[in-house]
């Protein structure tokens, strides 16, 4: 028989647990944690969960506001617009009784999300001078967010992430393309700066875009019931089987690759880690996006399009679908850019060049913005090692555009138009005051074609901020193509040294991609 005083602290030990999953169910969003980096100069949304019906109160930097819980126990309130605030302070949500949490070492600034595959999740540790780069990393105001969770089949409103201070010990986990565009605007801005990122590498665009979205549009809604269906009859053993007979295959060609000093094919895809990590199309979306709306942001940037190459065609919708929703999502139209691809590997596919042209294209939605990387990729590896040019593309359209700064340009050169003049043609760019070469030499990668649509090398000459092209094999021109390949020889770039967009004249229809 127990005695009174074990049966004593037994009953306190469950009253405590009792009050512990009591205030479990008051909470907040996930974001909403330590070391977090608030929206300056835009009403501040916070939100979380409490009992049904209870009274939320949030109090910060002389703020107080209240909200109710509804049925499901979500609330949601917004602060009045911050001041730009490098001052450590906290945030306080009180509800009944004991409900009380605090959030610490909160900070005001500039908050900008960052999301896509695995260029975008690359690390600073991996970038190129990560020596030096972390010897200089001491940027206590500099914040970086990063979303934990693992895929789900349905939309989750709760996440998994932790906020960290940039310094020499965390920035070589930050994804590098924040950290170097983050590092931009805190300098040139001078305010706190949050980077929220959420990505995962090998990640085609179908899992980051919601499902109704997706099956929505006829030029999608067949790639997502594929996907689904596919990723629903997944058998274990089957899959395990034929990944071991692909090892062996990667293998010998591996071996053969590196005594002949040639690129070693990439590795298989070990197919079971890979599915639980990837999940299904919209997974990500699922797990690893909802739950970070309505947290104010700035911006968003994206990095992505490499998982996407077997099917460029669709892309331009895809990634319209994607930056529209996900401003419906949050409710603010956020300024949005992204990353074009870059140079990638020798090859006669026009898969790449494709997807650059969907990006471009994409920019005839409001507010969107591109960093044209022609010169920063790897041919040998999908993930170049330079990614503080990079991010500095990207800074130069936000500088520019976001926040009215005066920069050495927003864009590369763009495509604004052409016309045929004879056995010419003339091509007008945009973004390109001081247009030239980039090593003196004559304009390279430009390709000329009749109607008869037989493509030939051509020449160009450069007039102000045009491209005066064409060839002897051509006498009568109707269109021009520029660095239309995965890796390029070309060299047209503005007065700030930003390169120009592969683009055509044309709108002839493209042979099938290749992988």
């Amino acid at each position: 028989m127990r005695s009174p005083r074990f049966l004593t602290v037994l009953l306190a030990v469950l009253a405590g647990c009792s009050s512990l999953f009591a205030a479990a169910g008051f909470r907040l969003g996930s974001p909403i944690s330590d070391h977090m980096v608030l929206q300056r100069e835009k009403p501040v949304a916070v939100w979380g969960w409490a009992d049904a019906g209870e009274s939320v109160t949030v109090a910060f930097a002389g703020q107080s506001k209240s909200a109710v819980a509804g049925a499901d126990g979500k609330w949601t309130l917004k602060l009045d617009a911050l001041v730009a605030s490098a001052e450590s302070r906290t945030l306080t949500v009180t509800g009944k009784d004991s409900h009380k949490l605090e959030v610490k070492d909160v900070l005001v600034g500039e908050v900008w999300l960052g999301s896509g595959q695995s260029n975008m999740s690359f690390t600073v540790q991996s970038a190129n001078h990560f020596d030096a780069e972390k010897a200089a990393a001491n940027y206590p105001l500099i914040r970086e967010y990063h979303e934990a969770s693992n895929p789900t089949p349905t939309p989750q409103a709760e996440g998994k992430g932790k906020w960290s201070a940039c310094t020499p010990a965390t920035v070589g986990g930050y994804s590098a393309v924040l950290y170097f565009f983050g590092r931009e605007i805190h300098k040139e801005v001078g305010v706190p700066v949050g980077l929220i990122n959420t990505s995962v590498g090998g990640t085609p665009i179908e899992a980051w875009t919601a499902a109704e979205v997706q099956l929505a549009d006829p030029a999608t809604k067949e790639r997502y019931e594929v996907a689904l269906k596919n990723f629903n009859a997944f058998d274990p053993a089957k899959a395990t089987a034929a990944y071991e007979k692909q090892l062996v295959t990667w293998k010998v060609a591996a071996d053969k690759a590196k005594a002949e000093g040639k690129e070693i094919p990439r590795k298989p895809y070990e197919p079971i880690s890979f599915r639980a990590f990837h999940g299904g199309p919209s997974g990500l979306y699922n797990a690893k996006v909802v739950n970070l709306a309505p947290y104010t942001l700035r911006g968003m940037l994206w990095y992505q399009g490499e998982g996407n190459a077997g099917a460029p065609e669709l892309y331009h919708t895809q990634l319209t679908a994607l930056v529209t929703s996900w401003r419906k999502l949050w409710q603010d139209e956020v300024p949005f850019a992204w990353v074009q691809l870059p140079n990638y590997r020798d090859s006669d596919s026009e898969s790449w060049p494709r997807i650059r042209e969907s990006m471009m294209k994409t920019l005839a939605l409001p507010n969107t913005g591109m960093a044209i990387t022609l010169g920063l990729g790897d041919p040998k590896d999908i993930h170049p090692k330079n990614k503080q040019d990079v991010g500095l593309r990207l800074s130069y359209w936000a500088l520019g555009s976001v926040y009215g700064r005066k920069v050495p340009a927003l864009s590369g050169p763009l495509p604004a138009g052409s016309k045929v003049e004879g056995a010419s043609i003339r091509v007008s760019l945009k973004h390109a005051e001081g247009l030239k070469t980039s090593d003196g030499a004559a304009p390279r990668g430009l390709l000329i074609a009749g109607a008869d649509k037989a493509w030939k090398k051509a020449s160009g000459r450069i007039e102000g901020s045009e491209v005066v092209v064409s060839s002897p094999e051509v006498t009568s021109p109707v269109a021009v193509r520029y660095a239309w390949a995965e890796n390029p020889d070309c060299n047209l770039v503005n007065g700030a040294g930003l390169p120009a967009t592969s683009f055509r004249t044309d709108d002839w229809p493209l042979p099938a991609a290749k992988k």
